[in-house]
């Protein structure tokens, strides 16, 4: 079976965290965290500073990790590396995804999740219980 793998950025702004709507592919629709492939001798942090430059011109730091999800989907088994992030500059400009929303926590199920992204906002949802 193949195997991806991704790293995905879990953007925070004091209590709320930034949630992209995808505009395109089998996945439309569907609602992440922002992030994509990681390529051959990237590191996921890496890979998640180039994507989010890429994907929405916006220059991130990456804290720490939040959890690795593995996901299987028909032809595919998906490893995401999920890291609490931090916008350092840039205003979060939609370049693929068509929708985008600051969810606080308890609008964290407000929006249709992407299977392997509801396993990630239940790693965020923990961690934020533990917080308080």
């Amino acid at each position: 079976m193949k195997r991806i793998r991704v790293a995905a950025a879990v953007i925070r702004q004091g209590e709320k965290i930034f949630a992209a709507q995808r505009g395109y592919g089998a996945a439309k629709d569907g609602w992440e965290f922002p992030g994509g492939k990681i390529e051959p001798g990237e590191t996921p942090e890496e890979a998640l500073i180039r994507e989010i430059r890429e994907e929405l011109d916006t220059e991130i730091r990456v804290d720490e990790k939040l959890t690795t999800v593995e996901h299987e989907e028909p032809g595919f088994c998906l490893t995401m590396e999920c890291f609490l992030c931090t916008v350092v500059s840039g205003r979060l400009t939609l370049k693929e995804h068509e929708n985008a929303k600051w969810l606080g926590p308890e609008e964290m199920d407000a929006v249709d999740w992407l299977p392997a992204d509801r396993t990630a906002v239940a790693a965020l949802k923990d961690r934020m219980g533990k917080i308080r």
